[in-house]
């Protein structure tokens, strides 16, 4: 179980990261609404990958026990 939460976080960040680049690429292209779109999107999925690393880190402490 820990191993998919570990994926399913992972996929998060990717996303987050992915969201990022293309907030900077809008942005240096001067479309700076849709850079603010992205922008707002890559910090959605930045809480969500804290919210999964943080049920996957329990998970692994848990089956340490």
């Amino acid at each position: 179980m820990p191993k998919e939460a570990h994926t399913k976080a992972a996929e998060h960040h990717e996303n987050a990261a992915q969201s990022h680049r293309a907030a900077a690429e809008t942005h240096g292209k001067g479309d700076h609404k849709a850079a603010q779109g992205h922008s707002e999107k890559a910090h959605e999925h930045s809480g969500q990958a804290h919210r999964q690393s943080a049920d996957a880190h329990g998970k692994s402490s848990q089956q340490k026990k």
